[in-house]
């Protein structure tokens, strides 16, 4: 699966008025979406704005997107399914639990640091939405959770004979310290590279994971 859904293309930048495919369409709007709901929270953010930054009109924008919470879950989906698919990959990039752990890490950090995701600040609808009280989008953010937490937990169980619930705890424990730590290192005013931040907490979640048993 890859770890980039169809709909996150680069954004499309089209004079006003010109008439591009639903798809292209909906790719632009996306885009410029994004942009408004990074810099101005959902709550600030008006299809207005969207429209104009754009260069629809906003009817143009409703025919696609039938309201702002719409648009935004739209959004939501895509990135949440873009971290789920990056942590899948990590996990199935190598049978070395040590690289697996690495590779996970890794794929948080490039995560919030935008690698492989359209857009700057993309993260920031996941795990910092103004929006996350509202039913449907707590459900799409503990969905992707669990999404993550599903994947390492299946590689955990079945290297380590662990029962699932055994499994998850341990899952939900690493899942909580690659998401964390990548979050503050992108917002530490003293931020060291990316490669030796990985390095560290891959260190650390090694240190800990790899006392678990093999499974025989």
């Amino acid at each position: 699966m890859s770890a980039t859904p169809v709909d996150s293309e680069a954004r499309i930048v089209a004079p006003r008025g010109t008439r591009l495919p639903r798809k292209a369409r909906r790719v632009q709007l996306l885009g410029a979406a994004q942009e408004i709901f990074v810099a101005q929270g959902y709550h600030q953010a008006a299809m207005d704005d969207i429209a104009e930054r754009a260069g629809v009109s906003k009817p143009v924008l409703y025919q696609h997107f039938p309201s702002k919470l719409e648009l935004y879950l739209a959004l939501l989906d895509q990135h949440a399914e873009v971290l789920v698919c990056k942590v899948r990959e990590a996990l199935d990039s190598t049978t070395d639990n040590k690289q697996r752990v690495a590779a996970s890490v890794g794929a948080y950090f490039d995560f919030v640091d935008g690698e492989g995701t359209p857009g700057e600040g993309a993260f920031r609808l996941v795990f910092e939405s103004d929006l996350r009280n509202d039913p449907a989008v707590r459900e799409r953010v503990e969905r992707m959770t669990q999404g993550c937490v599903d994947a390492i937990a299946e590689t955990i169980a079945h290297d380590t004979g662990y029962r699932a619930e055994e499994a998850q705890l341990l899952s939900i424990g690493l899942s909580g310290l690659m998401e964390v730590g990548a979050r503050w290192w992108l917002t530490s005013p003293d931020r060291i590279p990316k490669e030796r931040a990985v390095e560290l907490l891959m260190g650390l979640a090694w240190r800990g994971i790899s006392g678990s048993p093999r499974a025989t």
